[in-house]
């Protein structure tokens, strides 16, 4: 059975409140940009709430999950993921911390069309027998990847850039949809065996809806963890590995976990990796570089993204 050490605090998370940034410039805007840089530069993790997405799309999103992992293991095998399209990972398909056993999870995943034939485009593909999973997931996608454009752009605003300074970045993205089930951990579990292993995430931000179950924690400065616990109505943003780079170190990307610690309950969250077009230039910040420091190497988004990607062990996946 894993040994596993309780984190020693409950959430510090900061709560960002996206109310009155929308629609122009306001003090509301000033005040959420100047809550993401400290967030930033301490943990790379916050809360958004107010963020317009409508709660009832939220829950159908989560209904529509539960259904899909709820089917016999052939229906879901016929969805693998493998070659140039999206779709299902079985539990213990990857191991995001290499050192460690294989994730106790299963996904399914899809993304936004980008353009055929590039490096960063896959074909989604759908379940049989479910009506509303494809309208449900992809009204779902539109509206949190417009929430991720406007973090973005607070971003840019808190590192005292132009509010647009991003958006180009944004054109043609994938940006990855992942449904996520953890099952209860079994008795016979590997030592360090997790529900996701200790990692940061390999772009630019990340969007997390998480149900009332918890088990997302956070790795602190001082080597702590810490619960990153449900709030209703939030979604969990994180830092991406990209992030550093882009301002030479000043904001962080954390290393972060999920373990489900509840015995009878499986646990559900829907994530959103949204990242840069695979060809955009990642290099640093003008305003990222202090009097005598030298910028990071420039590279490629998607190039750093695939090897990343590629680390990760999938076991027994064709």
């Amino acid at each position: 059975m894993v040994v596993y050490v309780e984190p020693k605090q409950a959430s510090q998370v900061p709560i960002i409140d996206l109310s009155g940034t929308f629609d122009g410039p306001s003090p509301a805007r000033v005040e959420a940009a100047a809550k993401l840089l400290k967030a930033c530069r301490d943990t790379g993790f916050f809360y958004v709430v107010n963020h317009g997405v409508d709660q009832a799309l939220i829950d159908a999103l989560f209904a529509q999950s539960k259904a899909f992992f709820d089917q016999r293991a052939t229906a879901k095998e016929r969805l693998l993921k493998r070659g140039g399209a999206n779709g299902y990972e079985p539990v213990c398909a990857q191991a995001l911390d290499p050192e460690s056993p294989p994730d106790f999870k299963e996904s399914f995943n899809i993304s936004a069309p980008g353009i055929p034939g590039s490096p960063d485009h896959l074909n989604n593909q759908w379940p049989e027998g479910m009506p509303d999973f494809k309208h449900v997931l992809e009204a779902y996608h539109r509206e949190v990847r417009r929430v991720a454009f406007h973090i973005s752009r607070l971003i840019a605003k808190s590192l005292d850039m132009p509010f647009e300074f991003f958006d180009g970045n944004f054109d043609n993205q994938r940006a990855s949809l992942r449904l996520l089930k953890y099952p209860p951990m079994p008795k016979d579990a590997k030592p360090n065996q997790l529900g996701a292993g200790a990692h940061t995430d390999f772009g630019w931000i990340t969007v997390v809806a998480q149900d009332s179950n918890g088990g997302l924690e956070v790795e602190t400065a001082s080597g702590d963890w810490i619960r990153v616990d449900p709030i209703p109505g939030s979604f969990v943003v994180n830092l991406g590995d990209l992030v550093p780079e882009w301002t030479n170190g000043l904001y962080h990307s954390s290393l972060h976990r999920v373990f489900n610690t509840r015995p009878h309950l499986d646990r559900y969250s829907v994530v959103l990796f949204y990242n840069p077009r695979y060809e955009t230039i990642v290099e640093t910040i003008p305003t990222c570089l202090g009097p005598g420091e030298t910028p990071r190497p420039s590279f490629v988004s998607g190039e750093h993204r695939q090897q990343r990607a590629a680390a990760a062990k999938r076991m027994n996946m064709p």
